[in-house]
Parts: C-alpha cells; structure tokens; sequence
C-alpha cells in the first residue's frame, strides 16, 4: 500500500476510535516518512470508512465468550480478565476496536474472580483490556493479590503493548507486585516490527525478563508483510529476551480491511520464516476462529 496522502489524512475525521499515540513511541517514528510502520499502525485512514463485506464488528464473537461482566472464556482452562478499557495506544488494527467496555467495567474489587474463585477447572487467569498495564501500580497489585488467593489458578498471563509504547510505565513497583505472585507469570508482548525496538525498550523488556515473554504480531498489509521484516523482527525480540510466539492473520474487524493479508500470502511469508530462522524463533502462524477449542494453526 502507498504512503498516506495529505488527502487521506484530512478526510479521516476521528470518529468513536480515535488517534491516540505516546510521545515515545512517537519517537521512534522516522520523521517525513508517510510509510513509516510505526505510524501506519497508529494514524487513522480514509480507509476505515469503508464498508467491506465480511468485515463486521465482532469477528470473534467474543460476545458469546462472555461468562460474566468482564470475565470471557474461550478455551478450556483459562479466561480472560476485562481489567480496563483504556489503552495508551490506539492500533488502527485493533480486534477490540468497537468492543462494549462500558459493559464490562470492574469495581475495585473485581466482581468478577468470584466466578473464577467459583470454578476449580481455572488453571490460567489471563488480563486483558485495553492494556491490564493501564491500571495504576497500587491498583493492579491489588488485583494480583487476590488472584493468589485463588488456589486452583496456576498462571497468571498480562497481555499489554505498555512496555512497547511507553517503556517506562515498567516500574520498580510493577516488578515488585510480579514478584510476589507464588503463580507462574507470563507476559505476552505486542511487537509488529523492529523498529519499535530501542534502547529504552531493550531495559524495559531486561527488567521483566525474569518472567516468561513472549511475543504476538499480526502480520499486516504495508507495515510487515515481508519476509526479511519478520526475520529481523524475531531475531531482534530474542537478543531482547523475547520469544516470536504466534504470527496472527488479521482479523475481519469493521474498518480494518485495509490490512488485510490473505491466508496464501501469509503461509508463504512463514515458509520462508522457516527456511531461514530456527525453529525457536518462527512464530506458529494462527488465526482466531470463533468456537473451536484453540487457536487455529495455519502453519508452524
């Protein structure tokens, strides 16, 4: 897909999901670039307006998945904590964009480990969001205490993109409240491409790496749809301590259609992957496809 014109940017009025991007992260975007991966991911388009058959609001009919407010459960074993509705940042991608947060609010509390508390077949809590990271470090060891308290919950995964956006927001107090889970603790990151890698982001990811990372990406059209982007994105992730983890296709989320890449283009960009990476560092190639039991394997 071509730079972003002048043209398009002006005819792409905010809307209900709008522009919303950190300083740093901002940063580390080259300037006068109209490609630039980093801003394709972030600057909205003409493009999202456009209505494409089989592009719908909930693509995952995460709506079914709901066990309680703020509670989903798509697999067996684990379920997914709605923490917050907020993000730092606001990917043009994102298969949350038109998610009902206001649904799903949690007081202090949060209501909704009693159901988890409730259900011994619970083996893994994953926080979610928005961004779990959103929530404020004395608030968010709160929540972490009360989850150990749970005693049929083994692990404990944080699904956040604050550590790639905004590097600071790992804290002393945030490695601390980590720490003191007797749960394993795992953190699935969300890196596209490696120039969203820099020095203050490698510290970041060296204070949580004595917990598991790993590292989700969508491959997205005119941001990482190369094969010699996605082999210096892994290797990049792993001298960083990170671990290429799955390769999602997009998905068909109302407005996003422009990122789309097909089934054919992305088994051949993960062959290659695997023709020239070892194995540790290829990530599985998935989709999500509402009702089956587990991420759908495409290849990997």
């Amino acid at each position: 897909m071509a730079g972003v014109s002048q043209e398009e940017v002006k005819a792409a009025p905010a809307g209900p999901f709008p522009l919303r991007v950190p300083r740093p992260y901002i940063a580390r975007m080259k300037r006068g670039d109209p490609g630039d991966p980093l801003l394709r991911q972030v600057l909205p388009s003409s493009f999202e307006w456009d209505s494409v058959p089989g592009y719908v609001e909930d693509p995952l009919e995460e709506s079914a998945a709901v066990a309680d407010a703020g509670l989903l459960q798509k697999y067996a074993g684990r379920v997914l904590l709605i923490t917050t509705g907020a993000c730092a940042v606001n990917c043009r991608y994102c298969f949350r964009r038109h998610f009902p947060y206001a649904e799903h609010r949690q007081a202090q509390h949060f209501p909704a480990l009693d159901a988890i508390r409730q259900d011994p077949s619970v083996r893994e809590v994953i926080l979610s969001g928005g961004d779990p990271l959103m929530l404020r470090d004395t608030h968010l060891a709160r929540l972490l205490k009360a989850i150990t308290a749970i005693d049929h919950v083994r692990r404990v995964r944080i699904h956040t993109r604050l550590p790639v956006v905004i590097p600071k927001r790992v804290t002393n107090a945030l490695i601390d409240a980590l720490h003191s889970l007797p749960q394993q603790v795992v953190i699935v990151l969300h890196f596209n491409h490696a120039a969203e890698l820099d020095d203050e982001v490698d510290a970041a990811l060296a204070a949580l790496r004595p917990f598991t990372l790993l590292n989700q990406s969508v491959v997205l059209q005119g941001i990482n749809n190369d094969a010699d982007l996605l082999a210096g994105l892994s290797e990049r992730l792993f001298a960083a301590g990170v671990l290429p983890y799955y390769l999602h296709l997009p998905d068909a989320v109302a407005g996003t259609a422009h990122f789309h890449v097909g089934e054919t283009e992305a088994t051949a960009l993960h062959q290659e992957l695997t023709a020239r990476l070892p194995g540790y560092l290829v990530p599985r190639l998935v989709r999500e496809t509402p009702g089956l039991p587990s991420k759908e394997l495409v290849a990997g």
